[in-house]
C-alpha cells in the first residue's frame, strides 16, 4: 500500500526536473536557500561573471562599427589579428594575421608581446604583401591589448576595428587557427628556441590544409582565386 508522504517530501516534489547548470544558476541569482560557499565541490567549478561592454575601453572603432560584409565573410580583404604567447609574457611570441574569407594565415614571430615588437612583425608581413597588403586587408579586427593599440597608425590604410575585452569568439578565425597552431607549439613553448624555418612550416601547413568549410579547398586555394579576381579588377 502506498504510503502517505511527509509535507517536506510535497514540498520538494517538482514537476519539471531542472539541470545541474540551471540549479548553479538559480543559486547564483540567490533564487534558492543555498550559496556557493555551501557547495564543497562548487570551488572546483568555474563561477562565470557577466562582463559589462558598455563600460570596458575600447581604442578607436568598435567591432560594432565593422562593415557588414566583413562580418558575413562574404567578400576577401578583411582581416584578424592576435598574438600567441611564448614560455613567459615578456619573451618570445607570434604574431598571427588571418584573412577571414580565405582563412589564410600569415605567422611570424616577434621579440616579445608588445607594441613595438608588432610593429616589427606587421612591417614583415607588409613587406611579404608588397603593395597589395591595403587590398588583402581593406580592414582589421583586433583584441583591446595594448600592443594593438597603435595598429591605426601603423596600417593608416586599413580601417582598424577592436573587439571587446573578453570576447575571443568575436575573433573566430584568430581562435580556431590558433588552435591549429598548438598541435605543433603546446601552450608554454619557448617561441626562442623555434627557429623561423619551423614557424614558415606551421603556416605552410595551415594554409595548405583542406577545410570542409571551404568545400574541401585549402586556404591557399581559395586565396589565390579571390586574390585573382581582385587583381584583375584593379586593372579593369
Amino acid at each position: 500500500m502506498r504510503r502517505c508522504m511527509r509535507q517536506s517530501e510535497m514540498e520538494n516534489t517538482f514537476e519539471e526536473r531542472a539541470c545541474t547548470k540551471t540549479l548553479y544558476n538559480y543559486i547564483d541569482q540567490c533564487l534558492l536557500n543555498a550559496r556557493n560557499t555551501d557547495l564543497p565541490l562548487r570551488v572546483k567549478r568555474k563561477v562565470s561573471r557577466q562582463k559589462s561592454k558598455t563600460k570596458q575601453r575600447l581604442y578607436e572603432m568598435s567591432i560594432e562599427d565593422r562593415p557588414v560584409e566583413a562580418e558575413s565573410r562574404n567578400s576577401f580583404g578583411h582581416g584578424e589579428i592576435d598574438t600567441i604567447l611564448g614560455k613567459r609574457e615578456t619573451s618570445e611570441a607570434l604574431l598571427c594575421l588571418d584573412e577571414r574569407y580565405s582563412r589564410k594565415r600569415y605567422l611570424v614571430k616577434i621579440a616579445s608581446r608588445s607594441a613595438e615588437a608588432v610593429a616589427e612583425g606587421i612591417q614583415k608581413i607588409k613587406l611579404r604583401c608588397g603593395e597589395n597588403f591595403p587590398k588583402i586587408f581593406q580592414t582589421i579586427t583586433s583584441d583591446n591589448g595594448s600592443e594593438f593599440a597603435d595598429l591605426p597608425s601603423l596600417l593608416p590604410e586599413t580601417k582598424i576595428y577592436y573587439a571587446y575585452p573578453y570576447s575571443s569568439f568575436e575573433r573566430g578565425t584568430n581562435e580556431k587557427q590558433n588552435s591549429l597552431v598548438c598541435r605543433f607549439f603546446p601552450k608554454g613553448t619557448d617561441f626562442g628556441t623555434v627557429s623561423d624555418e619551423k614557424i614558415a612550416f606551421v603556416e605552410e601547413w595551415i594554409n595548405n590544409l583542406p577545410r570542409r568549410i571551404l568545400n574541401y579547398h585549402s586556404s591557399a586555394e581559395v586565396f589565390c582565386s579571390a586574390h585573382l579576381i581582385l587583381q584583375f579588377r584593379g586593372t579593369t
